[in-house]
């Protein structure tokens, strides 16, 4: 294989999970009873470009596909940074009534319906059909297709060219990052801005985040990886932001190559940091593989033993982290009886892989398990906060990444 960005032969592995559905792949009472596809999950790191990146074995057209489950909206904090980001990009470029702000994958509209209240114009590209609808019912104008130079084109052509573009986690998700980076540039005014938010590799690797890993996320970015692909494809990063959201992330703003902003110190100080973390040496990493083992097995020894002492369990959150943990650990309904999600497409379905049903939240307090593990840990404050009344009843929680911890 060749990477995807400079088409270096790839000989560097991160870490190989063996095989898997695609993470939100979720079955229903019907497909059940038929057989699922499943992929090798291997990535390998690129030492000329460092982009790391899956093997290439799932095409993006079946795992976006029109039953996609995963809404932004759902998460109350994910709600809270979008709103909040919209209010610091209004006042940063000075937004008003005749600018155009574009999301890429704009999902159900959880950011753009912030824009359009502030009188913004402001249209999505979203590729699923079930996100996609969700946003026209906000009234937000969607493109319902994959975005590329080629679409870029298109929308520059019609005079949709946009003065904020907006690609929160989506950087990862696409096969050709070359031609959907080079739609930036072609889709921005002179002076516009692009910010892409994205999980940040380097922490991956500092907390053992490998469950983040999965089908859908094609690519795992660092800034110094980023900096090259964009200025490949004439963009220039000129600022960074290191963010919370998905256990560490990055926000990068870019412009046109040759653009009228400076480049902010920000950029050089995370690329030096990165550089002294050893993200271009090839041995930072390896040993990723064994801590990955390590979470595995805490996490089954753990359920085991609860299963010995007869004590319940359930997990909060049909997330594509916890898919890929579950199925990695080999995790089945005998260990973990049900999840429970907030997502009315998700409830009544069954988890890719292990097939473990997926409630609504009224399941816990239904069952009252004893111990409840919280699948996205990276909204594990929310989560405790939300599922709060359980404690009631005398319910303990645990998340398994980046180590196995009870409360």
């Amino acid at each position: 294989m060749k990477c995807r960005h400079c088409a270096s032969p790839l000989t560097l592995p991160l870490i190989d999970l063996g095989s898997a559905p695609p993470s939100n792949a979720y079955l229903t009472a019907r497909t059940l009873h038929e057989p699922e596809r499943w992929f090798p999950l291997r990535v390998l790191v690129c030492e000329s470009c460092w982009l790391a990146q899956t093997e290439d074995f799932a095409d993006a057209a079946s795992l976006f596909d029109a039953d996609y489950a995963y809404f932004s909206s759902y998460s109350t904090s994910w709600l809270a940074h979008a709103s909040a980001y919209v209010d610091q990009m209004c006042e940063r470029l000075m937004l008003g009534t005749a600018s155009t702000v574009v999301e890429v994958a704009s999902n159900d509209g959880y950011l753009l319906q912030y824009v359009r209240a502030r009188g913004i114009g402001c249209y999505g590209v979203e590729p699923t059909a079930s996100t996609a609808a969700a946003a026209r019912a906000r009234g937000i104008d969607v493109v319902e297709r994959f975005f590329d130079a080629s679409l870029a084109h298109e929308l520059a052509a019609e005079g949709r060219s946009a003065d904020l573009m907006v690609a929160n986690n989506v950087l990862a998700h696409v096969p050709d990052i070359n031609a959907f980076v080079r739609g930036f540039a072609v889709l921005l005014k002179p002076a516009g801005v692009a910010t892409f938010e994205f999980p940040h590799l380097m922490r991956l690797l500092e907390e053992s985040q490998f469950d983040t890993i999965y089908h859908e996320h094609y690519s795992y970015l660092s800034l110094t990886a980023v900096t090259r692909i964009f200025a490949a494809q004439g963009l220039e990063v000129i600022d960074v932001d290191e963010l919370a959201t998905h256990g560490g992330s990055l926000r990068v703003y870019a412009q046109r190559a040759g653009g009228p902003r400076s480049v902010a110190p920000s950029v050089g100080a995370l690329l030096a940091r990165e550089d002294a973390a050893g993200m271009r040496v090839p041995a930072t990493y390896q040993g990723l593989q064994t801590r990955a083992d390590r979470i595995k097995h805490d996490l089954t020894a753990f359920l085991i033993e609860r299963a010995r002492a007869g004590e319940s369990v359930a997990a909060y959150g049909a997330a594509a982290k916890g898919n890929t943990l579950l199925n990695y650990a080999g995790i089945r309904r005998d260990l973990l009886p049900f999840v429970v999600d907030r997502n009315p497409s998700k409830q009544g379905k069954f988890l890719p892989g292990n097939r473990i049903p997926i409630f609504d939240e009224a399941e816990l307090s239904a069952r009252r398990p004893q111990w409840i593990i919280i699948l996205p840990w990276n909204l594990r404050a929310e989560v405790t906060t939300q599922l709060a009344y359980a404690r009631a009843w005398g319910a303990r929680f645990v998340t398994a990444v980046p180590s196995l911890e009870t409360f």
